[in-house]
């Protein structure tokens, strides 16, 4: 039984998440990754860092945000594409006011640049140009200058913190990569694929 209802869930979770478009597909997909990691980050930042991990709790507030990039994608394709992003930095720019500058958060940036690169055809290079600029921007508010850091950890701890943030972003860039690897061949040059134009 306990297999069976395994088998349904994640029959009905590929079902959530999938999408005749290529992009839109992918999206969603890193959309769950997200949510269904974003629960273990404080647990991560416990066995890593510190027990201290109250500051960790802010990412949550994104989570809705995430899981909701599906149903806004049935919706409208581009609008759930920028709900992504928007939850990606806006959540990346929280967490660098919650942990500060020598946190090193700010490498979850990286995917979110990745993502405005890839996720936007030709006739919306202004989208992608402005996620771009929105993600740098991201990276450039003085943080440390508007607000201290919710809880000040030790010099071992930061660097212990840098190292999990560097691999969780990391992780993610690969993802993300991976993924457009896989449908490379379904999406043209022009941007445009069989199953976009019959949307």
């Amino acid at each position: 039984m306990p297999a069976k209802r395994l088998k349904r869930l994640f029959a009905a979770l590929g079902a959530h998440v999938a999408h005749p478009r290529p992009r839109e597909a992918i999206a969603n997909t890193v959309a769950l990754v997200i949510v269904s990691n974003q629960p273990f980050y404080p647990l991560y930042l416990y066995w890593a860092v510190s027990p201290v991990i109250s500051p960790a709790f802010l990412t949550f507030l994104s989570t809705p945000l995430f899981a909701l990039v599906p149903s806004a994608m049935r919706c409208n394709s581009r609008l759930g594409r920028c709900l992504l992003l928007c939850a990606g930095i806006g959540n990346t720019l929280l967490c660098r006011f919650a942990f500060g500058n020598a946190s090193g958060v700010e490498a979850f940036l990286f995917p979110c640049l990745m993502l405005s690169a890839l996720l936007f055809r030709r006739d919306e290079r202004i989208c992608a140009l402005g996620f771009m600029a929105l993600s740098f921007a991201a990276y450039l508010v003085p943080v440390d200058a508007v607000m201290t850091p919710l809880h000040l950890y030790s010099p071992r701890e930061y660097l212990a913190l840098q190292r999990l943030n560097f691999l969780s972003a990391a992780s993610l860039t690969a993802l993300i990569g991976w993924l457009f690897a896989q449908r490379h061949p379904d999406i043209a040059p022009d941007g445009e694929t069989g199953t976009d134009q019959l949307a």
